[in-house]
């Protein structure tokens, strides 16, 4: 009886879908073949991952890893690491990378498909440049805050730098604003060397040689928002 039921409400359900569609039975909510597409569709792109996009775009124009280590200063090791997903490049790096690439740095870090993007704070993915394991020897970990928004044209992060002097200055296009969250953060932009703390920040243009990291033995904590 109870399936009978079920029988009877599925195909009055369907029945007032048929009447307020143009097309009877092919809407994505009623159609078994437009929802296996939609299914498709949406396991193509959960399977592609940063790594997997790099290495497309990097064949798509015919670059060897080599010639794209030569292009982008970026060692051929560390480029084939990351293509495998077993290292995340620097901020720094990726932005030259993607644009060796014609890539936005969007591309690289997750493209976005919406108008707009709510990051809230207990559903924040942590993005480690190396893992758990190096983190001291390799500088920071970082947490994207606008992943889902389609177009952006700025990268927003909250960035934990690690004490650590194995990152050396670098430049690249863009500018870039970083505001001191917690603990203390060394900058050296050219010439200039300054300790910024808590409520502190800095804008410059990414274009001149720079380094941002740990001042002493304590981590910081900073709000980055760079341009690409």
């Amino acid at each position: 009886m109870d399936e009978e039921k079920k029988e009877i409400a599925y195909e009055s359900f369907r029945e007032t879908v048929d009447e307020y569609s143009g097309h009877k039975g092919q809407d994505l909510l009623t159609d078994p073949d437009a929802l296996a597409v939609a299914k498709e569709k949406i396991a193509g792109e959960v399977a592609a991952t940063p790594g997997d996009k790099l290495r497309a775009a990097r064949e798509a124009r015919g670059f060897t890893i080599p010639e794209l280590a030569e292009l982008t200063g970026i060692e051929p090791a560390l480029l084939a690491q990351s293509e495998a997903g077993e290292a995340l490049l620097p901020l720094g790096q990726l932005i030259k990378l993607s644009k060796a690439l014609s890539l936005k740095m969007s591309d690289v870090i997750s493209a976005g498909e919406e108008p707009f993007t709510i990051v809230r704070s207990g559903q924040r993915r942590v993005i480690s440049r190396f893992g758990k394991s190096k983190e001291a020897r390799h500088g920071y970990e970082y947490v994207s805050l606008a992943p889902g928004k389609k177009g952006r044209l700025m990268e927003p992060f909250i960035v934990t730098l690690h004490p650590s002097a194995a990152d050396e200055p670098s430049s690249h296009d863009g500018q870039e604003f970083i505001y001191v969250l917690e603990g203390e953060m060394e900058v050296l932009i050219n010439d200039n060397r300054e300790v910024l703390q808590p409520g502190d920040s800095v804008y410059y243009d990414s274009t001149t040689v720079h380094l941002v990291r740990a001042y002493g033995d304590k981590p910081a904590k900073i709000l980055a928002v760079l341009i690409s």
